[in-house]
């Protein structure tokens, strides 16, 4: 299957009379009640590379939900574009059809998206759509198949505790979880939250040991509060950072001191500055070595 879908909107683009001079790239990523799926991303990353490579110049805007500050539909000027581009998603409901409205004078396509309603005033109102399904034309490829990509970043298991309530007033687990997937939201992973509490009745849950294991083995790195997410990390040869949510120190830190586990934080010393140091070992060649080698494994 070809993927064509750059290649026709460039066709459009190009047609006798409608070279754009300032293009607006929009898409549900850009709608303040949308979402912006990495899908969608993907492909408005694709697009944008096209119209580049094209010598196209275009803005596009983002929900300020998604990027606060950037170009946004409400700050761009109808005025200052000639074209608006929608990608991806389905040209669908009151959303989409509210821009028609606001950008009225503009040459209005969509491109890679789906037509559920082709009565629907969301698709009606496009010049013109080169549609990826919905439509009496072939099927053509999702624009988030071939979109460029960096390297991959991290994965890190999170693995958090939120009861223990026999510790009393030493538990300091709502401030502790609080700074850590604070700390995580600003780095730049794949975070997968994972619970050790087994369950046959709940799918999000492992119904046994070895599929935990199984799961933390293929973690690049294990972010914990959790005893058994210390123990069971190290057990599949994963690095981990455990943190130790009770005041003055408590079964974590004993774990982590009797498997010699240097990769400790203590409730009262939990700072940006101190994950960041062992994110940066656990992730490096020691750090992996240290868990490759550790005695549980």
């Amino acid at each position: 299957m070809h993927d064509d879908v750059p290649a026709a909107v460039l066709r459009l683009l190009r047609a006798p009379g409608r070279t754009p001079e300032r293009l607006l790239l929009t898409g549900w990523f850009s709608f303040l009640d949308g979402e912006a799926t990495a899908g969608d991303v993907l492909a408005q990353r694709h697009m944008s590379a096209a119209l580049a490579r094209a010598g196209i110049a275009h803005d596009t805007a983002w929900s300020p939900g998604f990027r606060p500050g950037a170009l946004s539909l409400r700050t761009a000027v109808p005025d200052a574009y000639d074209t608006l581009l929608f990608v991806c998603g389905p040209v669908h409901g009151p959303q989409v059809a509210a821009l028609h409205a606001r950008f009225g004078s503009c040459t209005r396509l969509a491109a890679g998206v789906s037509v559920v309603d082709p009565a629907d005033p969301a698709a009606t109102g496009f010049h013109a759509i080169v549609a990826r399904d919905g439509t009496a034309d072939p099927v053509r490829r999702d624009l988030a198949a071939a979109a460029p990509v960096g390297p991959p970043p991290p994965v890190a298991g999170v693995v958090l505790s939120g009861g223990q309530g026999e510790y009393g007033t030493r538990r300091r687990h709502t401030e502790v979880n609080a700074a850590i997937t604070g700390w995580l939201a600003g780095k730049d992973c794949a975070r997968v939250p994972a619970e050790t509490r087994l369950a046959v009745d709940d799918w999000r849950l492992c119904a046994t040991a070895e599929q935990f294991l199984a799961l933390v083995a293929r973690f690049d790195v294990v972010v914990t509060t959790r005893l058994h997410g210390l123990v069971l990390a190290l057990r599949a040869g994963t690095p981990v950072i455990a943190v130790d949510p009770v005041a003055g120190g408590a079964k974590v830190t004993a774990q982590a001191r009797v498997l010699g586990w240097p990769a400790l934080v203590a409730a009262d010393a939990l700072t940006a500055l101190i994950m960041d140091h062992w994110w940066e070992w656990a992730l490096s060649g020691p750090g992996r070595t240290a868990a490759a080698r550790h005695p549980m494994r």
